[in-house]
């Protein structure tokens, strides 16, 4: 939902399939900057204020009905690990856990057992589950407030790639990713595990038009 917010662009509110209002959601931000600039509602640049403060999205390119969109996120002020797994805030809560074979791991179940620990309560947390490739990570997601794996998370991405970059200790780069619904990029840098100039990179496609009369 785009909104009116004085000294901005617009403000977004996201809400979860469940119907409540939730956190940050950098996908939705891609998406929201795209359909600002479908509305002529903002420049190919804009700027807009959601649950965790301030972001920029800029529209690289587009033709008729693709968009491809680059979405500041949030600085985020280190991790901590949880066990083996990492647990950092890009915006959204998110533990990160990596594996082998990630195309066989059980996400709702496993996400589910993890997404309601009482370490985690009562809001409870996001559980990506992140594979290393050649050139690239795949990442898997599972949702609080969808209650399910999700095609493509972008504060799930920007977690998976910070815990990557911490696990292999870069300071800096650009990080590619996959995901089940397709691919995207982070950018970053880091500091004493001070993550800054967090930016989110990937297409946003017009899939529909519709009109909804209350």
């Amino acid at each position: 939902m785009l909104n009116n917010v004085p000294g901005f662009d617009f403000g977004m509110r996201y809400f979860n399939a469940d119907g409540n209002e939730s956190t940050m959601c950098g996908n939705g931000g891609r998406c929201a900057v795209s359909f600002a600039d479908y509305l002529s509602l903002a420049p190919k640049k804009s700027r807009f204020l959601a649950t965790d403060g301030e972001h920029t999205g800029s529209i690289l390119s587009h033709d008729e009905n693709t968009y491809q969109v680059l979405l500041s996120m949030s600085d985020v002020n280190g991790y901590r690990k949880f066990g083996e797994d990492f647990i950092l805030d890009t915006g959204s809560p998110h533990l990160v856990r990596f594996t082998k074979e990630v195309d066989k791991t059980g996400v709702v179940k496993e996400g589910r057992a993890v997404r309601y620990l009482a370490d985690f309560q009562p809001e409870g947390i996001n559980v990506n589950f992140v594979e290393e490739r050649e050139g690239h990570i795949f990442v898997r997601t599972y949702e609080r407030g969808v209650e399910d794996e999700t095609l493509s998370c972008g504060t799930g991405v920007t977690a998976s790639s910070l815990a990557y970059a911490a696990l292999r200790g870069l300071e800096e780069g650009i990080i590619q990713v996959r995901t089940m619904g397709g691919n995207l990029s982070l950018s970053f840098k880091r500091k004493d595990n001070v993550f800054t100039e967090i930016c989110l990179e990937g297409p946003v496609v017009k899939v529909y038009n519709g009109t909804i009369i209350i």
